[in-house]
């Protein structure tokens, strides 16, 4: 009697592993759109852009006051005449000695005057004259020009993810337009004849498909261009058919379920048919499974895109799994994708833990917890990879190292969603 032998170990491999690994393989995407600065939120910086203006353009006042000449308060309680009010956007005139200028925030210091007196150091009197109770410096409360930005000066570099920080800057030195990265194509499909949609009948054994609307979301938030396949029925034929309709006018396509090893998950099959895969096993808990690969186009599709292959990420089907898995490997790879130059570890954060986790697991474990009262961390009382209620509840992740017990009082790190959401 034949008995067939078990499977060879595969060893997982660490969170860094495989994030390193997805990382080197990602190609940024070709192709830039002239976009205008005020709709430019959220894309990526194609060219680095210099300024072509000095800013400030001109030396001009931090705060209200009078421009005086500073040799003419040397002795800290002068009386001088006011010659002229200048408000932000005019230009003075000429400050002769033994003169002041009124003066507002933000404008031109007129030649002459070296220095401003806050107006709170002044008194204005009937006759036309400023007592100034103060012995300026050269300088004082005079913002130079070019001080922030010299002209020629590159102010943002090819990419820069744009915020309203870079946003604004870019508007500082009157750029209008901005070329930018276009927009990354990417394909989502749910395997599972199990799912239904909200809004019909749960059958027996049925589930909501909640990866759907929780995964375009974050794809969304990316600023992708989402092609949504729905639910594909668990059929080998069904799924290849799919990959191929995906890849034809997509950068990267993303599937929820399927990515096991039991005789109803396709997609490895599929994906092996239509291109390449590696199939790994994660040492991260929620989320062990993860599926990359690439799938082949026909050459029929978008101009974009047509000339190389479709990337392709397979994702757990537990919610939290999927929820995870796409935060701590899929979007890092999505802001490679989308041409994004300096990509840091999210930030993590010491801090102090409200309760006990005695069982220690082999996987770098991510937590679901929330910020008490108390400035402390508290858990989620049910870590399972299907309860999505904890990822609503909670405003982070404990990254927990593997073989990591915690003891209430321990220092542990948190990672705020804010941190892996944006």
């Amino acid at each position: 009697m034949s008995v067939n032998p078990l499977p060879p170990v595969v060893p997982m491999l660490s969170v860094k592993e495989a994030l390193d690994f997805l990382m080197n393989a990602a190609r940024p995407v070709s192709g830039s759109d002239l976009v205008a600065t005020l709709c430019a939120n959220g894309r990526v910086l194609g060219e680095a852009q210099a300024s072509t203006i000095d800013v400030p353009s001109n030396d001009n006042t931090q705060m209200d006051g009078y421009a005086v000449r500073s040799s003419d308060c040397a002795g800290g309680q002068a009386v001088l005449t006011v010659s002229d009010r200048i408000a932000a956007g005019h230009v003075g005139q000429f400050l002769p000695p033994g003169c002041a200028a009124r003066i507002f925030t933000g404008a031109m210091i007129p030649d002459g005057a070296d220095a401003v007196v806050m107006q709170e150091q002044c008194v204005l009197n009937a006759d036309g004259t400023v007592t100034v109770r103060h012995a300026p410096q050269a300088g004082e409360w005079i913002r130079r020009a070019g001080e922030d930005i010299e002209a020629g000066a590159v102010i943002l570099a090819a990419g820069t993810r744009l915020r309203s920080q870079e946003l604004g800057l870019a508007a500082s030195v009157g750029l209008a337009m901005l070329p930018v990265v276009r927009k990354l194509r990417v394909a989502v499909f749910f395997t599972g004849d199990e799912l239904t949609m909200p809004g019909g009948r749960l059958a027996p054994g049925a589930l909501y498909n909640s990866n759907r609307f929780t995964l375009r979301a974050l794809l969304e938030n990316l600023g992708c261009i989402v092609t949504d396949f729905g639910i594909v029925p668990d059929s080998l034929d069904a799924t290849r058919a799919t990959l191929r309709s995906a890849a034809r006018d997509n950068d990267l396509i993303i599937t929820s379920g399927g990515v096991s090893v039991g005789e109803e998950d396709h997609i490895k099959p599929a994906v092996e048919a239509e291109g390449r895969l590696n199939l790994w096993q994660i040492a991260v808990k929620p989320g062990k499974p993860l599926a990359f690969g690439e799938v082949r186009r026909d050459g029929a599709g978008n101009a974009s895109t047509v000339g190389g292959d479709a990337f392709f990420l397979g994702l757990p089907g537990n919610p939290v799994s999927s929820f995870i898995t796409f935060l701590l490997f899929v979007r890092p790879f999505i802001l490679r994708l989308q041409g994004v130059a300096e990509q840091r570890p999210p930030r993590g954060f010491a801090m102090r833990a409200d309760f006990d986790w005695p069982k220690a697991d082999r996987r770098n474990e991510f937590l679901r917890a929330r910020i008490n009262d108390a400035g402390d961390l508290e858990l989620f009382p049910n870590q399972g990879s299907g309860v999505l209620t904890s990822t609503v509840w909670g405003d982070g992740l404990i990254d927990n190292p593997p073989g990591n017990r915690i003891a209430r009082g321990d220092s542990v790190r948190f990672i705020p969603f804010t941190e892996l959401m944006h």
